[in-house]
């Protein structure tokens, strides 16, 4: 009978208890696992579980340093070409970074770094398309060149890499982009077929030989084995891409002060200033002859080829280099975490952006009216005309500006082999009675898209001219008439001026 009555005691005290914790959980005084809490409730956003608000992790300069890189080994992944069903790709506009190259500075008193720049696909990094890449440039002659590229060679061709050239890395970066959008434009959507036409593609590069060795790697595994008579290659003589809008005063004169602004924050780092001291101490050469070498050039190839850092070659022997006369990842990570820091104050001076919007400003017009001519000639089916796919080969100093003008501050800057893409999409047609014929002014833009990708990542919605727009809307792509306003007039807000001709003629303070 004791023993039936503890058991019933037991038995209410479990009850009580179960009745207090489901009444908790009900009123949200204890936590509830958000995980388990989401798979339950499916697809319903009617519910918003708490975020638990924490600091960000600091910076870390290796981990940066290593995607940096952009090692082609890892395989590649993107959202170019991903639409809502029955959308139709109309083009594609991508400007791309040079890949790996080889240093453009030497750190005095040091061996530059022993990188072999002969392409041969029996050594790493390869590509299965390698080999017959290298055999296809021996035809290059066959294609059409603005003359001043002629003399530049189509290929690395040093036993010892030279300063500034494409490695065998850079060349197996861009043949992996260019396989990767094949898959993604060609494919999946028939961007161009296997009778393009020389209209349908516009390649054009700067007159160095590590962005045109890029663009041609970077084809040729976009359209593999592709036909020289019908590609044309252009010279771009401004790495802005400006062509003939390059006259801008004003936006030299907000570099200048931009430059300004780095000059003092870097001199004003005592960790980076003694870094630089103890470098310089170690090489045996002086401060300020060691800056003037930007040896953090020199150090990222080292780190990228998987190289040791360099060693004084004065006070060193090939066999037994001494430790001490040695660079070392501490001081690269110092370098490298000015720099993070660098970005992060650039972004809050403005002085950047104003200057990105007035360098960026040509190529995001002539990319605009491109897309533009080729959305109206969609509605008449005159758009095959037009280009359908844009090429620009560029560097670090041209994707940067451009980046901070769309608002993509965020996005970090330009790994080797970085791409960022414009796509231009058709909605299905809308099918109205009352609706007059799409070909009145103004209609053709109603169903016209855009997208925006970095890296293979979709960040239309962090552009600045579509953060406000509804992605959750009927339509959930970007209005094409968000971008051409932007470009048009909107981006120059930033510069208290409506036009780029104003903006450029304007005083700077």
């Amino acid at each position: 009978m004791l023993a039936r009555s503890r058991f019933m005691l037991v038995l209410m005290v479990g009850a009580l208890l179960a009745v207090l914790s489901f009444s908790l959980q009900y009123l949200h005084l204890i936590p509830t696992n958000p995980v388990a809490e989401q798979r339950s409730l499916g697809k319903s956003r009617k519910r918003v579980n708490p975020v638990l608000h924490t600091d960000a992790p600091a910076p870390d300069p290796i981990r940066d340093t290593h995607k940096y890189c952009n090692y082609p080994n890892l395989t590649e992944h993107g959202w170019e070409g991903h639409s809502p069903a029955d959308y139709r790709l109309l083009s594609v506009h991508v400007m791309i970074r040079h890949g790996d190259r080889f240093p453009l500075y030497s750190i005095p008193k040091t061996k530059k770094p022993a990188i072999d720049c002969l392409l041969s696909e029996k050594r790493n990094p390869s590509h299965p398309l390698l080999a017959s890449f290298i055999s296809h440039m021996a035809l290059s002659g066959r294609g059409h060149w603005d003359t001043s590229l002629v003399s530049l060679p189509r290929l690395p061709n040093h036993s010892t890499c030279e300063m500034g050239e494409l490695t065998q890395t850079g060349v197996v970066q861009h043949l992996k982009n260019g396989d990767h959008l094949r898959q993604a434009y060609i494919k999946r959507h028939n961007l161009l077929t296997a009778d393009w036409s020389p209209q349908q593609l516009w390649v054009e590069t700067t007159g160095k030989s590590r962005t045109l060795q890029s663009g041609l790697a970077f084809l040729f595994g976009f359209l593999p084995h592709f036909d020289w008579s019908r590609l044309t290659v252009r010279q771009q003589w401004s790495t802005l891409f400006c062509g003939s809008s390059c006259d801008c005063p004003a936006r030299n004169r907000y570099l200048e002060q931009e430059q300004r602004r780095q000059y003092r924050q870097r001199t004003a780092d005592t960790e980076l200033e003694h870094t630089y001291v103890t470098m310089a101490k170690t090489l045996g050469v002086a401060t300020k002859t060691l800056r003037a070498a930007n040896p953090v050039d020199a150090l990222l190839c080292h780190f990228c080829h998987g190289l040791s850092f360099p060693c004084s070659s004065t006070q060193t022997t090939s066999n037994a280099p001494d430790e001490d006369a040695c660079l070392k990842i501490q001081h690269f990570a110092v370098i490298r975490r000015q720099q993070k820091n660098d970005e992060l104050e650039r972004l809050e001076a403005g002085i950047y952006r104003q200057y990105a919007v007035l360098a960026a400003h040509p190529y995001l017009n002539r990319t605009a009216t491109r897309m533009e001519r080729i959305a109206r000639g969609s509605q008449t089916r005159k758009g095959k005309e037009e280009a359908v796919f844009a090429l620009a080969s560029a560097h670090d100093v041209s994707m940067a500006p451009l980046l901070s003008a769309l608002g993509l501050e965020g996005a970090g800057f330009p790994k080797f082999a970085a791409r960022l893409a414009f796509e231009l999409w058709k909605s299905p047609e809308v099918k109205d009675k009352d609706r007059k014929s799409d070909r009145k002014e103004g209609k053709w833009l109603e169903n016209m898209f855009i997208r925006v990708l970095y890296n293979g990542e979709d960040l239309t919605f962090e552009t600045a001219f579509c953060r406000d727009h509804n992605r959750h809307s009927a339509q959930p792509l970007c209005p094409l008439g968000n971008f051409l306003s932007f470009v048009r007039k909107d981006m120059f807000n930033i510069v208290n001026a409506t036009s780029y001709q104003q903006a450029c003629h304007q005083t700077v303070l």
